[in-house]
């Protein structure tokens, strides 16, 4: 049977048209502590066991430079410990496949798809909508909001009380919230940055023998508040 927050969050989202494929956790994440481990041991060294709950953090970067594969990393690392994350999927981009490829628990995962179709606008407002749900609701571990592909012409325009009061919502509580973007966006709310940098793995001598092998991402951490900075190298295989 469904924890009775979820259930309640999943109707409200119904409710609201926010809704378009959920998956669900039977239970919600107690939390272990102050952190959420990202699961990779080199980062979570540098931020002093991992992500901080109660606060907004940044997963900032370019195209292929590693941001979505270290978010689905953080969500697998939740689900692993038996928590539920959340992740709002603002442009519908994300690949189910990726999911299991990155050792998600699907039954530990709440995924809220936005409409690929809709005006950039439309599609922040409710996707910013179903992060407020979600964050309403509490029980979550690790809540993301992907919005790499949004134009920074739509994000400009976003209030710049927006993120304030994500933080607001979370503060005190056990989740650890991700905006994943370009840039860092929600920094005024006082979390951290990842800021992250890729460089492609080649094997083979030849051109025609050269395969992409893997990629050296490069996280650069930054906190002033937190008084937490450094850098660290990840390597990611890539599946022949």
């Amino acid at each position: 049977m469904s924890h009775p927050a979820v259930a309640l969050l999943e109707s409200a989202l119904r409710i609201r048209k926010l809704d378009r494929t959920l998956t669900t956790a039977l239970q919600p994440g107690k939390g272990e502590g102050a952190v959420a481990a990202t699961g990779a041991a080199a980062l979570d060294a540098v931020l002093h066991g991992g992500l901080p709950r109660g606060e907004l953090s940044d997963i900032a970067g370019s195209m292929s430079s590693g941001r979505t594969t270290l978010l689905l990393q953080v969500i697998a690392a939740a689900t692993r410990r038996g928590e539920i994350a959340a992740l709002v999927d603002t442009f519908d981009r994300l690949d189910a496949a990726s999911l299991v490829a990155a050792g998600v628990d699907l039954d530990g995962l709440l995924w809220v798809r936005g409409e690929a179709s809709s005006p950039p606008d439309r599609a922040l407002d409710r996707a910013l909508k179903a992060l407020g749900l979600v964050l309403q609701s509490g029980g979550f571990s690790v809540v993301a909001i992907d919005l790499a592909d949004a134009p920074p012409s739509a994000l400009n325009r976003l209030p710049f009380t927006t993120w304030m009061r994500v933080q607001r919502t979370i503060e005190g509580s056990e989740t650890a919230c991700l905006i994943v973007g370009p840039h860092p966006i929600g920094r005024s709310a006082g979390g951290l940055t990842l800021s992250l940098e890729a460089a492609s793995r080649w094997t083979g001598d030849a051109d025609r023998s050269r395969h992409l092998s893997g990629l050296d991402i490069t996280v650069r951490v930054v906190s002033p508040r937190r008084r937490v900075e450094g850098e660290v190298c990840l390597g990611v295989p890539v599946a022949p």
